[in-house]
């Protein structure tokens, strides 16, 4: 059995998507316990030059949903980042993502396998094929982003572990 640009690309950004969003509510409901505004959390960063957890929750956000729109579109193009928004707002968008992913269909998908997207990302001029955007670009740029907003509410001592991010596995039955 081959494996199909669908298969690539939707229930793997899903799986990381709603792990990520049980992440979150779990890293909430932690930091409400212990007194802590969950939106103090917001703009944490695991170090200085490095990004906020606002934008690596919407850039994870982004590589999802827009890489697999890219699929159907040829263009990257997510909307504009929002910035520092509030706790809830970043659960919504997660859980606005699992909704979007959620509704694609495998044939619209796997119809556009092999296609030819040349793309422009800010400077760069970028050719790939469907299965190279998703395989070298998106995919890994989602799990960049997903598991640095992981390492934040971690080391701000969410009780979240290795499970919390894995999700639910895709398991053969037995």
């Amino acid at each position: 059995m081959s494996t199909s640009l669908y298969d690539l690309s939707v229930p793997t950004f899903l799986q990381t998507m709603q792990a990520l969003g049980g992440v979150l509510a779990r890293a909430g409901d932690h930091f409400a316990g212990q007194g802590v505004d969950p939106d103090s959390v917001v703009t944490a960063r695991l170090i200085e030059d490095m990004a906020p957890l606002h934008f690596q929750i919407e850039a994870a956000w982004h590589h999802a949903v827009w890489g697999v729109e890219t699929l159907r579109t040829g263009a990257f193009t997510p909307p504009p980042l929002e910035g520092a928004v509030p706790f809830a707002r970043l659960q919504a968008m997660i859980a606005a993502g699992e909704a979007a992913l959620s509704a694609v269909r495998r044939d619209e998908i796997d119809a556009h396998a092999g296609r030819h997207l040349d793309l422009t990302i800010g400077t760069r001029r970028l050719a790939f094929t469907a299965e190279t955007f998703i395989l070298s670009f998106s995919l890994p740029n989602f799990h960049f982003h997903a598991v640095t907003a992981y390492d934040i509410l971690r080391s701000r001592g969410a009780p979240i572990g290795k499970r919390d991010y894995e999700g639910r596995l895709r398991t053969r039955d037995a």
